[in-house]
């Protein structure tokens, strides 16, 4: 306890002294956790320059990180910026996520190097699980890539900020999503234009797409994947055209497999965004099919939503949205989904109780959690729409919704 006291002091005297000085670099970033204890985490201990506050997700604040374990630093201090993330997690809830980019490539907790992270809060998860178990769900069911992620402890600014998940962001990469950073690879995402600073393409029917990858695509890039999708979108939508409907189907545009399991993750979980919203990320590179995934953004799934219908276990949520629903107008295609469900639903039988296996493990941490963010009884926030008297009830209650959700697919497929 003295060694670890000596460190903590001999910590604060240097950050405070030399942070900014352009050429010195603390030995130690100070840590008190005689508040929040140590609970077998991983502690990630941040500290802005000048302790300046993340306000907004445009500015890139320059900071320094290091790696705490039990009673000591496992890492030195990283360079790095910190800037908020997220849309309604970030401005709408009280517990913020943050996406982090080091000045060097780097490997955390076993995961392949890379610059950029997140942070992801799960504040409006109060079981801090359902990212988390979604991207290992996907890799189960053989998704070729995943974010992989851990759970943390965040000291920011020298304040106890909770339990986060480290999680890979989605971007194109050799450990991410492995396609060719050349021309005609391109990585989108379905989502809104209300920040009006990424590139975007619409199609001929309409649907918007963020261009991920690449990062300034020029008028000939825009107009490949334009061209990519609209074909795709004229075939699904153009009932009355003998011409694309003789002469093609669904798998000489669409990866369909690969979409059978992406489609099935968001139907079971019965997620906001993947209701063609946002969140969705598509790829296509040239001589392949248009691909959906990875997965992404399940923290208002599986019942926790402010509207009625999506915190029921019963109806169609994905089915009838955006492709989907065109997709699925097709008896033959809908019977391809009604299959993979059949195929696939002893194994999901299951899922419940890989999640009460992470609960386990994770549960001593949701201590500090709790103490830091007392939310398990709250319900007047908007994301927060049930009341548990503990952690355990909240993984209770998110495996009875699944396990009725399943049922019901069953009994209506």
């Amino acid at each position: 306890m003295r060694i670890r006291l000596a460190i903590i002091l001999f910590g604060c005297i240097i950050c405070s002294c030399v942070w900014n000085d352009p050429e010195s670099t603390p030995a130690y970033l100070p840590i008190d956790d005689s508040e929040y204890p140590y609970v077998s985490l991983p502690r990630l201990v941040i500290e802005t320059e000048d302790l300046t506050q993340i306000r907004d997700r445009e500015t890139k604040i320059p900071a320094k990180l290091q790696v705490y374990g039990k009673d000591s630093p496992e890492s030195d201090v990283l360079e790095l910026t910190i800037k908020g993330r997220g849309n309604s997690s970030f401005t709408g809830m009280p517990k913020p996520s943050y996406k982090i980019e080091f000045a060097k490539k780097q490997e955390m907790f076993g995961m392949p190097k890379d610059k950029d992270w997140a942070l992801i809060a799960n504040s409006a998860d109060k079981t801090l699980l359902k990212n988390f178990i979604t991207y290992k769900l996907a890799g189960w069911l053989g998704d070729e890539y995943t974010p992989r992620s851990t759970f943390v402890e965040l000291y920011l600014n020298r304040q106890y900020q909770g339990v986060y998940q480290l999680v890979e962001t989605v971007k194109v990469g050799k450990d991410r999503v492995d396609i060719p950073k050349a021309d005609s690879s391109f990585l989108l995402e379905r989502c809104p234009t209300e920040f009006g600073k990424e590139h975007f393409v619409v199609t001929e029917k309409g649907t918007t797409f963020g261009i991920k990858y690449p990062k300034d695509p020029d008028y000939f890039d825009t107009q490949i994947i334009k061209g990519i999708l609209s074909e795709f979108e004229n075939f699904l939508k153009d009932e009355e055209d003998d011409t694309l409907q003789n002469n093609y189907e669904i798998t000489d545009f669409l990866d369909f497999e690969d979409y059978l399991r992406f489609y099935w993750i968001q139907e079971l979980s019965k997620n906001l965004d993947g209701a063609f919203r946002r969140s969705i990320y598509v790829t296509w590179q040239r001589g392949e099919l248009i691909r959906l995934g990875p997965v992404w953004d399940f923290d208002v799934a599986y019942g926790n939503w402010e509207v009625d219908s999506l915190r029921t276990t019963t109806d169609w949520y994905i089915r009838n949205s955006g492709w989907n629903g065109y997709i699925f107008k097709r008896a033959k295609y809908w019977q391809a989904a009604v299959d993979y469900w059949k195929e696939h639903r002893e194994f999901l039988a299951t899922f419940p109780d890989s999640i009460s296996k992470y609960a386990a493990e994770l549960s001593p941490a949701t201590k500090n959690e709790f103490k830091r963010w007392p939310v398990l009884e709250n319900t007047e926030n908007w994301t927060y729409k049930e009341a548990y008297d503990s952690y355990d009830e909240a993984i209770d209650s998110l495996n009875s919704w699944i396990k009725q959700r399943m049922e019901w697919i069953d009994k209506n497929i």
